[in-house]
């Protein structure tokens, strides 16, 4: 009983000096469910409740900072086995990828007169698309222009912009003359925004009307074979 009293009194004070829960039960040979009994009435300095927040909130912090690298490890691994399933593609792959991209992004031929148009912000696809046009539809660099569509807050940004996709395209800076300028507000959710905005690209194959009509024929082949329609 003298004992019990003893690590009552020992508990009490420890945690007069600002030590938690947990520390007082390293040193204090009792369960929480009593250690709480004791100490539910002990009143500890606004220092040491600081001190017991910033321990909390640490611990939050190294709780999360595990589980982010967990997920980056997770995510590596899971990408690493999907990449090995992606040997090779060849050419009639890469046309039926091209075609499936112009369904998701390109101009459709809703008008007689609609050019081919592939509109995109990811710098990889433009670059899919544009091996698509020259390796699998024989469209020659001369026949390929460019619009960057701007919002007008980046106006001060426009040959930084203009220079970032001629290096993407490989095509000169020539070719980016036409800039279309947004007035709408960019969604803030979007992480493309600040020095990471670049806009959106549009690839256009001049006199290429014929062609459009073309895509969709292939748009309707994919559909038929594929037993949708």
């Amino acid at each position: 009983m003298i004992s019990k009293i003893k690590e009552k009194q020992k508990a009490i004070t420890l945690r007069k000096k600002g030590l938690s829960y947990n520390e007082i039960l390293k040193l204090v040979s009792v369960s929480k469910s009593t250690l709480s009994v004791w100490l539910r009435a002990v009143s500890i300095a606004e220092r040491h409740k600081q001190r017991f927040t910033d321990k909390r909130r640490q611990a939050q912090i190294k709780a999360q900072q595990a589980c982010r690298e967990k997920r980056i490890k997770i995510t590596a691994e899971i990408k690493s086995a999907a990449l090995k399933n992606i040997k090779y593609i060849n050419k009639r792959e890469l046309w039926l990828i091209g075609v499936a991209l112009y369904w998701a992004e390109g101009s459709k031929e809703h008008q007689t007169s609609t050019r081919v148009q592939f509109s995109n912000s990811d710098p990889k696809m433009i670059k899919l698309f544009l091996q698509w046009l020259r390796r699998c539809c024989r469209v020659s660099n001369d026949e390929i222009i460019f619009a960057i569509y701007l919002h007008e807050t980046v106006f001060e940004r426009k040959e930084e912009i203009k220079k970032y996709w001629s290096e993407i395209t490989g095509f000169s800076l020539d070719r980016f003359q036409s800039i279309v300028w947004k007035k709408n507000k960019i969604n803030t959710k979007r992480k493309n925004i600040g020095n990471d905005y670049y806009g959106l690209l549009r690839v256009i194959v001049r006199r290429s009307t014929n062609f459009n009509r073309k895509i969709s024929g292939w748009i309707e082949g994919v559909c038929k074979s594929s037993g949708i329609v």
